[in-house]
């Protein structure tokens, strides 16, 4: 799992996270990260260019988002006090960046 950006947009109560992620082989990006997140998949649910999960994070539900177009996978809550949860999720997935992009 090669993470290159992460990005906490307060407004949206979302994280936006860039790194090597295929379309097709989604599970292998989002399976690790939810490890590394200490996260249980509640859900999963895919088309043809997006792939959206329910996770859970000590009970605090949260959607794992990627969509082809934009190139880029995205927690996200429904509720303003998740934004602690996802700032975080972010401190957890700093030490995961890599510096390089292909």
């Amino acid at each position: 799992m090669n993470i290159y950006q992460v990005r906490l947009d307060k407004e949206a109560v979302s994280l936006a996270i860039r790194g090597d992620i295929d379309v097709d082989r989604f599970d292998d990006f989002a399976e690790p990260l939810a490890v590394a997140l200490d996260c249980r998949v509640l859900e999963r649910q895919w088309g043809a260019d997006r792939h959206q999960w329910l996770l859970d994070f000590e009970g605090c539900r949260l959607w794992l988002n990627f969509e082809f177009y934009g190139d880029v996978a995205w927690l996200a809550s429904d509720r303003e006090e998740d934004l602690e949860v996802l700032e975080f999720l972010a401190s957890l997935l700093k030490p995961l960046i890599r510096e390089e992009q292909p």
